[in-house]
């Protein structure tokens, strides 16, 4: 891909992947187009501004970005203390897209609909590498399309706009579009904005993940001030290890503290559990909701409550990339060849081995997928994975391939990781399955949050 290209290479999406890719591309001199279909840099990251991330400062800046950055002017926030969603942006997304040579390829509210090669469908195989993408692009204004021309694509939308249903079944649940303006999708602000909703109110959480856990910790918080708001938490599953942690095990400490206080408040009866509860439908009573579970031939039900807050996770958005050639594990939707590495049913940590570009890369040649879309449905993708494909894919699309494969990448362990092959009868717990650990713990904190992009 290296060369005398006047085309730009797009990078669609600008949260934190996609500035870091296209600030690695920047750097070795590349043309770069940014679309960003918010009004501003991380606009998906504003949504859950209100939320403290886990991991600190240290593990949130990419290393490129940080040297462009102090180039500027910029003043680095201390490493071991941990920003909010809103901080972030403040102090780390705001000012990288400032950087000139940024600030002039973003183009903010630009929606991207299709990608697509020059004059052909996926269904031609002959010279397709020669021939350029398309972008169509929906324009701020949302009236008007056009179409440009790029050498490469680094898609690193993300998947915050596409959460998943509250039905077990991967679409919604009977009744859940009918009662949609009593269900929350994602991270709810209960202890700001969004308070006068959930104080004095029973509410049901459904999922198993650190979004979850966070809307939990905050009802539980809420309660506080009103006893009369009741905290109900649903899960499809019984293996609460994920969300629950390695405690003081985790080396990220406020990963592990987030953990410890969800079990202790559900031991203590704080919170309501409800385990092996698959909604299958919502239904209305007395003025409030009532799930129900029909997998099992009888009916169970959950309520009455009178908000449902479905924190279930999120999925790619596929129909962007229809008409190029992907190869998706059949089971995430992840790049095929991240599949197995992080898939839940094999392993619940966090950790990955190293992987850059040719594990991101697709049969068709100049498209990758980074950030947390690379994950697909999987739940445990950190910023500092993103980091590294970012490094590595826009060496390669610079044909700098020694670079592109010189892959490193060392995660904070969780302290606990399931896991189970088609060999192994049983699970393992407290066992390192999956990548090595940083030398020194992170500190210790008492209200924490996300990974940074996905709860």
């Amino acid at each position: 891909m290296a060369g005398s290209d006047p085309l730009p290479v797009a990078v669609i999406g600008g949260g934190p992947i996609g500035l870091a890719a296209a600030a690695h591309l920047v750097q070795r001199g590349l043309p770069v187009k940014v679309y960003e279909m918010g009004v501003t840099a991380g606009s998906n990251v504003r949504a859950w501004q209100h939320v403290r991330l886990f991991s600190p400062w240290k593990y949130n800046v990419d290393a490129t970005v940080r040297a462009l950055l102090l180039e500027h002017g910029w003043q680095p926030p201390e490493g071991e203390t941990y920003p909010s969603g809103e901080e972030f942006v403040a102090e780390y997304l705001e000012p990288l897209a400032a950087v000139p040579a940024l600030a002039a390829a973003i183009e903010y509210g630009a929606r991207v609909t299709a990608v697509s090669r020059l004059g052909i469908d996926k269904i031609v195989s002959s010279g397709r590498e020669k021939r350029p993408f398309v972008l169509t692009v929906t324009a701020a204004d949302g009236r008007r399309q056009r179409r440009d021309l790029v050498r490469a694509v680094v898609d690193a939308s993300g998947t915050w706009s596409t959460p998943n249903p509250l039905g077990a079944g991967g679409v919604q649940a009977e009744g859940e579009e009918e009662f949609a303006d009593l269900i929350a999708y994602g991270l709810p602000d209960v202890l700001g904005r969004a308070r006068s909703t959930y104080i004095g109110k029973t509410t049901l959480v459904v999922g198993a993940g650190h979004s979850a856990a966070n809307v939990l910790l905050d009802l539980v918080s809420l309660s506080d001030a009103d006893p009369a708001t009741t905290a109900i938490w649903a899960t499809r599953g019984t293996n609460l290890s994920r969300v629950y942690g390695g405690g003081a095990n985790d080396e990220l400490a406020a990963r592990g503290e987030l953990g410890t206080r969800l079990q202790n408040f559900v031991e203590s009866g704080r919170i309501q559990l409800a385990t092996e509860f698959s909604i299958t439908a919502v239904r209305a009573s007395g003025g409030q909701l009532v799930v129900e579970d029909a997998t099992r031939g009888d009916v169970r039900r959950l309520g009455p409550v009178d908000r449902i807050v479905a924190a279930t996770g999120q999925r790619p958005n596929l129909d962007m990339t229809r008409e190029v050639r992907l190869d998706l594990d059949p089971c995430l939707e992840s790049t095929k060849a991240l599949g197995p590495l992080i898939d839940p049913n094999l392993h619940s940590c966090g950790s990955v081995p190293p992987h850059g570009h040719r594990e991101l890369a697709h049969p068709e040649p100049g498209i990758y997928t980074v950030g947390i879309k690379s994950y697909g449905r999987a739940p445990t993708f950190l910023m500092l994975t993103g980091f590294e494909q970012a490094r590595s894919v826009a060496a390669a699309i610079a044909g700098d391939l020694a670079a592109a494969d010189d892959v490193h990448l060392v995660l904070p362990e969780t302290g606990v990781c399931s896991t189970r092959s088609p060999d192994t009868s049983a699970s393992t717990a407290n066992t390192s399955c999956c990548g090595s650990s940083p030398a020194t713990p992170v500190p210790e904190v008492i209200r924490t949050s996300c990974c940074g992009t996905r709860g």
